[in-house]
């Protein structure tokens, strides 16, 4: 796993100055250069940092950036300047009124995304309704086949010209614009024929800011994302133009659309994309651009385990009707949220409180795991199982010190996954109710609290359960430094910020 954030704008230059920067530490006996070079170069010991050369220095730079190699690194960087976009431009207004239309008409995943900016595109193509006409980007961002065609029949080599404001190719203007659902899906697919016939790739993408995923041109078909269906929405035609681009050659094999999508429970994606080979084959062109990409194969796998941890019964049912392996253990390199921590998906099931899913797994074929009081006792506690819990404490009378040393933040996940009954439980064990943890994935992550999350769900119940049992109002996340009335705010969560106001602490310069 990567130690460094890749930058917004990388160059080898700057990763070259990084190395040679690591190769003077140390040779000078710095300790914490020492342990950097310990860390990702074992053949290089100690005894020999006086000598150590520049390749040395050069892998250590390129296993901290989560890379196997020094060259590997240096092919990504290349890959990122003729592929990569950065989503600064999403939030920077242009005087032309064809750019700018281009710019608040399409998704650009940034914290701009949203139906305010679509409402100013909407102002803007009516003010200038013939903006269109000389400009191809805008053209195909406000699906208009018949400018299209005209300007590819002026200069066919438009097509593959990136330009606009974002400094997208014409296709991906047309699937990332959301600013109209209004618009019938005949110009809309008329227009995607025009510039795949013109010869526009169906595998057009971008690597948004460096991230070493792609956002495709499917990506931008399906939506969804962190910021929920709403400020990033699917196509409006999503189907119809899914299917044209999956026709047209399309890989299936899309890492960002199955992070975005695995959010929901919707699995329609996921059976389009069945239909047309997703699982299968090498991964297509950007599998071969960046070596990093979980095989198709791994990706489905990554999707199984956050269906299993998420209570998603459906999409593991779909997933292993398909054939995605779900017998063996998760182990090897993964997300942070994915880890390969070698547990089974149905160990996974059990451990969570999900009897369904892990009936059907062993229905399946799974193995059913073996006795683990750690495991056991916290499986009970997430289906509220006192009884079970009880058992456990007389029959293995270390099981709930050691599950309380090994899952601090516990109390985190439980806010997000479980019932209000199974957070008085933990609080009741000694799980800490004011602990860190990570609610998205049950992994240990100190971000924030319960509280938070609870707060920007709009749980009243669960809200006000965690304060009676001593839940901080006062204490802030480790990502946004915000309290869980700020969260409750942001989310208008109205109901919860109410809760809160009262017994949250102004902040220093309030009043």
């Amino acid at each position: 796993m990567p130690t460094l954030d890749m930058p917004d704008r990388p160059h080898l230059d700057s990763f070259r100055r990084q190395a040679r920067a690591l190769q003077r530490a140390v040779r000078a006996g710095e300790p914490e250069a020492l342990a950097r070079l310990a860390r990702h170069h074992r053949g290089a010991s100690p005894d020999d940092s006086g000598a150590i050369q520049l390749s040395a220095a050069q892998f250590v730079i390129a296993r901290e950036y989560g890379f196997g190699s020094w060259p590997g690194l240096a092919r990504y960087l290349e890959t990122v300047a003729e592929h990569g976009w950065q989503t600064g431009l999403g939030a920077a207004p242009v005087d032309d009124p064809a750019g700018e239309f281009c710019r608040l008409a399409c998704l650009t995943y940034s914290r701009e995304d949203g139906p305010v900016r679509w409402e100013q595109a909407r102002r803007l193509l009516a003010q200038h309704p013939d903006l269109t006409k000389a400009n191809i980007w805008a053209a195909a961002a406000a699906a208009r086949p018949d400018d299209v065609s005209r300007l590819l029949a002026e200069q066919p080599r438009r097509v593959a010209e990136r330009g606009g404001p974002l400094g997208w190719r014409p296709l991906y203007y047309l699937v990332y614009s959301r600013f109209d659902t209004a618009i019938p899906a005949g110009p809309v697919l008329a227009t995607a024929r025009r510039l795949l016939d013109g010869g526009a790739d169906p595998n057009e993408g971008y690597l948004f800011d460096a991230l070493p995923s792609p956002f495709t041109l499917l990506t931008g078909v399906f939506g969804h994302g962190e910021l929920g269906p709403q400020r990033q929405p699917r196509h409006p035609h999503w189907r119809a133009l899914g299917r044209l681009l999956l026709d047209a050659g399309a890989d299936p094999n899309d890492a960002q659309t199955l992070y975005n999508r695995m959010f929901s429970s919707d699995d329609s994606h996921l059976e389009l994309l069945f239909e047309y080979g997703l699982g299968s084959g090498d991964g297509g062109p950007w599998k071969a651009r960046i070596a990093g990409l979980g095989t198709p194969a791994q990706l489905l796998r990554v999707q199984l385990r956050w269906a299993v941890e998420h209570h998603q019964p459906a999409r593991v049912r779909l997933l292993v009707e398909h054939g995605v392996d779900f017998r063996s253990r998760f182990e090897g390199g993964g997300p942070a949220w994915s880890p390969g921590d070698g547990r089974t998906p149905v160990e996974l099931a059990h451990v969570n409180g999900d009897t369904e899913i892990a009936d059907y797994l062993v229905a399946q074929g799974a193995t059913p795991p073996s006795p683990d009081p750690v495991r056991d006792l916290i499986a009970a506690a997430f289906r509220a199982d006192r009884s079970t819990v009880d058992q456990i404490r007389v029959a293995h009378p270390d099981a709930l010190a050691e599950a309380r040393r090994s899952r601090p933040g516990l109390m985190v996940w439980a806010a997000t996954q479980a019932s209000a009954e199974t957070v008085t439980l933990l609080a009741e064990l000694g799980f800490d109710v004011n602990a860190y943890g990570r609610g998205d994935a049950p992994v240990e992550a100190a971000w924030e609290t319960a509280l938070h999350h609870s707060a920007a769900n709009g749980n009243v119940e669960l809200t006000r359960r965690l304060l009676d049992l001593g839940a901080d109002p006062d204490l802030r996340d480790e990502r946004f430094d915000g309290t869980p009335l700020d969260w409750a705010r942001h989310l208008h969560q109205m109901p919860t910020a109410a809760l809160l106001e009262p017994v949250t602490a102004p902040p220093p310069n309030a009043g």
